[in-house]
């Protein structure tokens, strides 16, 4: 079997990960980061980067370019109950540099991140490389084994990092515990076209007929997440796509015209909310941040933020020694 050797080998090309490889990389430690899509082009995914995450790029001087990619601001969050309109809060008055959320498609931010990172020799990011094992000696971990176009590979390293969701395979062979905290909702994903009188920058949620439907501004379409019950799906989807435009309809009224648009299932997607921990998120030679350590709630697009806080928080404690070759086992607990 072949195998390669790296420093740092990070599991999960998401915000966590590459976030990841790109501070330990312009920290000169030799990352690679796996990823088992071709691309990251993933629809409905965590997009919104708040002003703390821009804060941050402000500090790595890498701001400016970021705020040159395709994006649409919120400022505000407003609501209607039944046909009351009303605002919740403003980001205007932020004494920061973006009193602003930014909303970015994942894929685009990925992309612009390991751009970034990819300046650096010590930066290596492969595609279509899915981890399917851990390689363990000692009850300590030393890499990960890896499922590639080419065949079977071991990649060996100092310290492997699991990134790679809320359904982390990682963490499950690593025999780290998970609570599971109880959530009574899902949410259905869907697209709603957007006219050029449609107001925007703002984030409005709408509570009609006893449901919760959130709209999200993304220039020529609106994002629509409509708050059901866990597990309730199914039934909705027995009771056909007719009835479920015509509920859309009912609950935003103003873009009843437009919810024909909705003609097929496959453009409904399903979320599956989740909130869980890791009790603990290493062992020897493993450390797992982002959704593989937390699961978090949709409400207000936190996941995307916090994951890219665990990414620093690791990286401004793991970069000197691993970059010196010494010992980290002592320094992820303090990760957690």
């Amino acid at each position: 079997m072949d195998s390669i050797r790296t420093t740092c080998c990070v599991v999960g090309g998401g915000p966590a990960g590459v976030m990841l490889g790109y501070l330990l990389a312009r920290a000169g430690v030799e990352v690679t980061v796996l990823e088992k899509h071709k691309d990251f082009f993933r629809d409905f995914r965590g997009d919104t980067v708040h002003p703390s995450t821009m804060q941050l790029m402000k500090q790595l001087g890498i701001l400016d370019d970021f705020l040159k990619q395709p994006h649409q601001r919120l400022d505000a969050v407003g609501g209607s109950l039944g046909g009351y309109r009303f605002q919740v809060a403003s980001l205007k008055h932020l004494k920061i540099d973006t009193p602003f959320i930014a909303l970015m498609p994942q894929w685009d931010f990925l992309n612009f991140l390991s751009s970034k990172a990819k300046s650096y020799s010590e930066f290596n990011l492969l595609m279509e490389h899915e981890a399917v094992d851990l390689i363990e000696q000692s009850n300590r971990v030393r890499g990960v084994v890896v499922k590639t176009p080419d065949g079977t590979k071991n990649i060996e390293s100092d310290l492997v990092v699991a990134c790679d969701g809320r359904h982390s395979l990682m963490r499950q062979r690593a025999g780290l515990p998970v609570k599971e905290i109880g959530v009574p909702i899902d949410v259905l994903w869907f697209r709603i076209s957007r006219l050029k009188d449609d107001s925007a920058s703002e984030l409005r949620g709408t509570i009609n007929y006893g449901k919760l439907l959130i709209l999200l501004d993304r220039g020529d379409y609106f994002q629509a997440g409509l708050i059901i019950e866990k597990g309730s799906f199914a039934k909705i989807q027995r009771d056909g796509i007719e009835a479920f435009r015509k509920s859309v309809a009912q609950m935003i009224p103003q873009f009843g015209n437009r919810t024909g648009e909705i003609d097929d299932w496959d453009k409904v997607k399903l979320l599956s909310v989740q909130i869980n921990r890791l009790r603990e998120w290493s062992r020897p030679g493993i450390l797992c941040i982002g959704d593989a350590a937390h699961a978090m709630s949709p409400v207000f697009g936190v996941g995307i933020n916090l994951a890219v806080q665990d990414a620093v928080a690791a990286a401004n404690l793991l970069a000197a020694p691993l970059r010196n070759k010494e010992s980290t086992e002592a320094l992820l607990g303090k990760v957690q």
